[in-house]
């Protein structure tokens, strides 16, 4: 029997990044959230892999394209899994800081917000996606 990579039960590849920047204001921190009209909620920018694509290029691309930003890889941090339409998905994240670029608003993210790491915690819809800001912190402090 051959493995069908569109099974039910193989996991959706993913990628994203915990996106920050220094406030061009005060110098503190800010981190970016996305938000997806099409499930009206607030995450940090992500996508699924195209054929072929490193994990790490899909979550630079995602960032870009949902954004408008280019971004500069720090460490990897966890690898969320959970599941969506009835399949697991698995997205792995880096933490990235903006480096240059402006938004433009999209059908796919129509707003983004740059917030403090405890205002981006309380405004990001999956509990499971705050876990993420927690480690952006600790990466940063441990730079």
């Amino acid at each position: 029997m051959t493995h069908n990579p569109d099974s039910n039960d193989t996991p959706i590849e993913a990628a994203g990044c915990v996106l920050w920047r220094r406030s061009p204001v005060d110098g503190d921190l800010e981190v970016c959230l996305v938000h997806r009209p099409k499930y009206d909620d607030w995450s940090h920018p992500k996508g699924k892999l195209k054929r072929g694509e490193e994990h790490l290029a899909a979550a630079l691309r995602e960032v870009a394209e949902e954004t408008g930003y280019r971004a500069d890889p720090g460490a990897e941090l966890s690898t969320l899994r959970y599941f969506a339409q009835n399949r697991p998905k698995q997205v792995r994240y880096w933490a990235a800081e903006a480096t240059s670029g402006s938004f433009a608003p999209t059908a796919e993210v129509d707003r983004i917000l740059w917030l403090s790491p405890a205002a981006a915690r309380s405004r990001l819809t999956q509990f499971r996606d705050r876990t993420l800001v927690d480690e952006l912190l600790t990466t940063l402090r441990h730079a």
